[in-house]
């Protein structure tokens, strides 16, 4: 079995990490979407607020599973027997920063990193852009599933 973790904050989740996702499930048997927790970061929302919008926007697909962990990728990578860690890359930045992490993941590890493309039209979506848009009240909905809704 291929089994693929796809880690990050998803803080909120977005129609481009959707995009990440569902491509990601026709190349891997098993993708698990990895919420990190990091007791320094300031999160706009709850872990279980994360969890939630992540499980309920992929509900009808059995191969994927929500979990959360701390630490080093890699080393939640061993835990759950996954051989693979899946990133996005929307930009020629990304790639430079995804590549130096896959780099250092490989050195420390027997894991590969697989890179998708974003899709064109969802490119130039971010948490960040998405959060500042909630920030100041503005129509977020077209930048992230339906499940991702929220009363800030």
């Amino acid at each position: 079995m291929k089994r693929a973790i796809f880690p990050g904050s998803f803080d909120p989740l977005t129609l481009g990490h959707y995009d990440i996702i569902m491509r990601g499930i026709t190349v891997f048997d098993e993708l698990i979407i990895a919420i990190g927790k990091n007791a320094d970061k300031k999160y706009m929302f709850s872990l279980e607020e994360r969890m939630r919008f992540i499980s309920e926007a992929f509900k009808d697909q059995k191969q994927i599973k929500v979990l959360t962990y701390e630490g080093l990728t890699v080393d939640f990578c061993k835990k759950v027997d996954a051989a693979y860690i899946l990133r996005g890359l929307r930009n020629p930045g990304d790639f430079e920063f995804e590549k130096a992490i896959a780099h250092t993941n490989r050195k420390l590890s027997e894991i590969e990193t697989v890179f998708l493309l974003t899709s064109s039209g969802k490119s130039y979506i971010s948490s960040s852009i998405v959060r500042d848009v909630i920030r100041n009240g503005g129509d977020y909905t077209g930048l992230v599933p339906d499940s991702v809704r929220v009363s800030k």
